[in-house]
């Protein structure tokens, strides 16, 4: 199949990273399994890293970024799939040495897709993408660790960004208190469209709960989405048998902490891959992102790009001046 199609291309040249929408082929693309016509996708910190040239995300450029894409399968080698089958791809090596969702094909191995849940849109689909994803799997464990809404609050880190909307949301429509901590102190999103009950500045978050090996508990478990001081402070505010989840490292890959909260309090930390998540987990958060755990504001939480505005907003994400998602839309 040889057909044109707009992409953002990300190019190398004399040191510098370029941003440009290119008119490719679909024969510049791998020979995957499946030929999917992307309707769209999501826009996600690894997205902005690897348009800025992070060889720790993307090692050879020229490069299509999108780690995620909501499409229409137009060409398919497996059984598995046929033509006209809606599918989400997320995760794996999709938009980092993959050309990815930013582009309106991509081709990719059959394993990486996944059909589109019954009550999902293609569109919703990417309201969530990886953010929505790596949300889910968070909250899926405080849900393991039994966790009820009459606990107490859930402290909720990067609460403004991507994954830590997704999951205020989330736990919101769930029936939990959640404190956002945020740099955007004043920032009504959280309150009025989120649901947040309340917000918490990170840098006082980190006074208050950072500075003894063991604070006083003031949470029911955590979701940490940045890593670093907030992580360690979480696990210290968290009380008796609670959780904290930790996925991502925006702050820093640091985690200062003593062994207190483990044995003194019977804290778990879970780590969160969504990257490499096994196909019957994915199967199942997506089908709850389908139903039970959709809030009934999910296309208020996102803001619709097309391709001319992809490079702001990107560069917007990587300084940390997002609100919310950001989803790119190719029809």
């Amino acid at each position: 199949m040889d057909t044109l199609f707009n992409a953002l291309l990300i190019s190398e040249a004399d040191g510098r990273f370029v941003k440009e929408i290119k008119q490719l082929n679909t024969r510049q693309l791998p020979d995957g399994e499946l030929l999917i016509q992307v309707k769209y996708s999501s826009l996600n910190y690894k997205d902005a890293l690897s348009a800025s040239g992070n060889k720790g995300v993307t090692k050879k450029y020229p490069h299509v970024p999108g780690v995620d894409a909501a499409g229409v399968v137009v060409k398919s080698k497996t059984a598995n799939f046929a033509e006209g089958d809606e599918v989400l791809v997320t995760g794996f090596d999709l938009g980092m040495n993959t050309w990815g969702g930013f582009g309106e094909y991509i081709s990719i191995p059959a394993a990486w897709a996944l059909p589109l849940p019954n009550g999902l849109t293609m569109r919703e689909a990417m309201c969530y993408g990886t953010a929505g994803l790596t949300a889910a799997l968070s909250v899926h464990e405080l849900m393991k660790k039994g966790i009820k809404p009459a606990y107490g609050t859930i402290a909720v880190s990067g609460a403004s960004g991507g994954v830590g909307s997704m999951a205020t949301a989330m736990l919101v429509k769930l029936g939990f208190a959640v404190a956002a901590i945020s740099g955007k102190s004043d920032d009504v999103f959280l309150l009025n469209t989120l649901g947040a009950k309340e917000i918490i500045n990170r840098n006082e978050f980190i006074g208050i709960y950072n500075g003894k090996p063991l604070s006083s508990p003031a949470f029911a478990a955590g979701i940490d989405t940045t890593g670093g001081d907030i992580l360690s402070g979480m696990l210290k505010a968290t009380q008796y048998g609670g959780i904290v989840t930790c996925c991502g490292m925006v702050a820093s890959t640091d985690l200062h902490t003593t062994i207190f909260p483990f044995i003194l309090r019977g804290v778990h930390l879970a780590g969160i891959d969504s990257v490499v998540a096994p196909v019957d987990l994915r199967k199942n958060m997506w089908q709850l992102l389908a139903s039970d755990w959709k809030p009934a504001n999910l296309s208020d939480l996102v803001q619709e790009v097309r391709l001319p505005e992809l490079a702001d907003k990107l560069d917007e994400i990587l300084k940390g001046k997002a609100k919310g998602r950001y989803i790119l839309a190719h029809n």
